[in-house]
Parts: C-alpha cells; structure tokens; sequence
C-alpha cells in the first residue's frame, strides 16, 4: 500500500486530522491487527476531534474574552457566596439552550468578571458563538458608530451572538443614547439569545442608573426574567492573593 500518497491525498481534501491518524497508525505494529472498520472509526473520531478543536478556537479568539479563565478552576473555598451547584448547573449550558440570561453582582475584586469569562469559555466549548464586551467601551463603540455608518451592524451582530457578556455594567447614569442602545440590545435578544450582566451595583439599583422609569422597566423586566442571579459577597480576593495570581481574577 502507497502510504505517502493516501497521507498527501488525505490533507487535499482537508482531512488533516485523518491523515495524522492515518500515520500514527501505520507506525504502530499492533495497529495492523485493527479490522478495516475498526481503522475507519479511528480515523473519523481523530478527524471530528480536530475539528471540534478547530471550531473552538475559532469560537475563542472570536470571543475576546477578559480572562482565559475555564470552570475547572473555579474557586468555591473563597467566602463571596458562589454556590457550587449553581455554578456548575450554568457550566452545562442548557440555560443558554433555553435562552435565559445571568446576572452577576458584587462588590469589586470578587470575581465576577472571572466567573463570567469562565462561563463564556465554557460555552465556546459547546459550540457557542460568544462576544465579550465592556459596557463602558461598548457604548463609547456605538456612539461613534452613529456617525459612520456602522451603527446598525454592530448591533445585528450583537444580536445574532448565542452569548454576550457584558461586563462592569454601572455606576455611572446612563444617557439619552445609551438608555436606548441598551434596550436595542436587550430587546433584540429577549427570549432569542442568552446574555450575562456584571455589575458592581445591587439588582434594585439598576433602575436608577437606567435614570429612565419608562425605559427602565421596559429594559429590566426582559433582562429579569428568567436570569439567574449570582450574588458574591465579600472582600476583594485580590487581597488573598500574590501580585501574579491576582492578575487571573479581577472583579
């Protein structure tokens, strides 16, 4: 049998991760014993392995999340309120199947920002579309998008993403423009997409800095319903940690 060109034929059509299988195989004495079905099963879970992979990363660097941060390395020992079995229920994913959103609250340094990178890092792994944004910046994007152009297609593909984090939401008010911007989001994605809010702020002080009761209401009752809440307590974990863990987990 021509190995090299079954091998060079295999690459061509784009089944790298057969022709990896294919040449480990060939090396190994005790493969040649494998019936020809057993060798074909081999080579399909090696090439569907690689392309799961592939997607990931693709899915990943997509994302842009804050921290490379994986549920993994949760930590439940720290006393900030993180329940366990709540957290890995959300690390299953079907709350994002099912549409529904999370709201992630607590004082600074306690790891929100982590908790929901390590979720959307999660997701990714499922085969979830994520896109990470600080509210913040997010808003300053939108408000230069108006004037060239932009504005209509940043917000359908913030609509389209299967999960949006939208990190460090408050204290500050928000504008005439940006009460708007945030219901556009919001509503384009009710009961379509999954979203988690971070935020510094009590869940019962979000109408104030929405400073809108109208829109307010309209905004937090798609956003409330039907979010799990996690509410972290505590003091900064940063203080509990070197100068070069600390880097790994930021409010």
């Amino acid at each position: 049998m021509l190995i090299n060109p079954t091998i060079d034929m295999l690459r061509e059509l784009g089944l790298h991760g057969m022709a990896t299988a294919f040449q480990e195989l060939e090396a190994q004495s005790e493969a040649r014993g494998l019936e020809h079905g057993e060798w074909l099963a081999i080579l399909l879970e090696r090439e569907a392995t690689m392309r799961r992979q592939k997607r990931f990363e693709a899915r990943a660097r997509a994302a842009k999340l804050r921290h490379d941060a994986q549920i993994e390395n949760a930590d439940f020992r720290a006393a900030r309120g993180l329940d366990r079995n709540l957290f890995m229920n959300l690390a299953g994913c079907d709350w994002i199947r099912k549409h529904h959103s999370l709201l992630i609250t607590g004082p600074a340094g306690v790891g929100k920002s982590w908790l929901a990178c390590a979720l959307g890092h999660k997701a990714c792994r499922e085969d979830f579309s994520v896109a990470y944004h600080r509210v913040p910046r997010l808003f300053a994007t939108l408000a230069l998008a108006r004037g060239d152009g932009r504005y209509g297609r940043i917000l359908k593909s913030l609509a389209k993403t299967d999960l949006l984090v939208l990190d460090d939401w408050g204290p500050e008010k928000l504008n005439d423009d940006q009460r708007r911007d945030l219901l556009e989001i919001i509503e384009d994605r009710y009961e379509r997409r999954s979203t988690i809010v971070t935020s510094q702020v009590p869940l019962d002080r979000w109408w104030e800095i929405i400073a809108n009761p109208t829109l307010a209401d309209a905004i937090l009752d798609r956003l409330v319903h039907n979010a799990y809440r996690i509410d972290l307590t505590g003091e900064s974990m940063r203080k509990q940690r070197s100068p070069i863990a600390s880097e790994t987990l930021q409010a």
